[in-house]
């Protein structure tokens, strides 16, 4: 069984390349376009790995974060976000690591990897 991937960002283009990129890798890629659709999904499935956006319009990603380590803590979660500041954010310290967004996707790949193969 592959394994499974939620993608969880607001721009629908996004979502598509990361679902496009990650299949393409032998992943089982699941979406989110919100904080509320993405806690909904994570409360009634498993994921090996949660790529995770923090400005969406409803419930913003780290207090997805925050949630998700409440009712999952060993999940790994990647913040992507096109944003550097949050980095300084104590509560983005609750993800298993931080990638801003790039047109350069190997970064991100290369971290999920990791996260599900037990790589660091």
């Amino acid at each position: 069984m592959n394994a499974r991937i939620l993608v969880v960002d607001d721009d629908e283009m996004i979502r598509l390349l990361y679902s496009k990129e990650l299949t393409a890798d032998g992943y089982e890629v699941e979406t989110a376009d919100c904080g509320t659709e993405a806690l909904t999904k994570t409360s009634s499935a498993n994921y090996n790995c949660i790529v995770l956006d923090i400005e969406m319009p409803d419930v913003q990603g780290l207090e997805v974060l925050k949630q998700i380590r409440t009712s999952s803590p060993t999940t790994p979660v990647i913040i992507n976000s096109a944003y550097a500041i949050y980095k300084t954010d104590f509560n983005s310290w609750l993800a298993d690591e931080y990638i801003v967004k790039s047109s350069d996707l190997k970064p991100l790949k290369k971290k999920i990897r990791e996260l599900i193969n037990g790589v660091s």
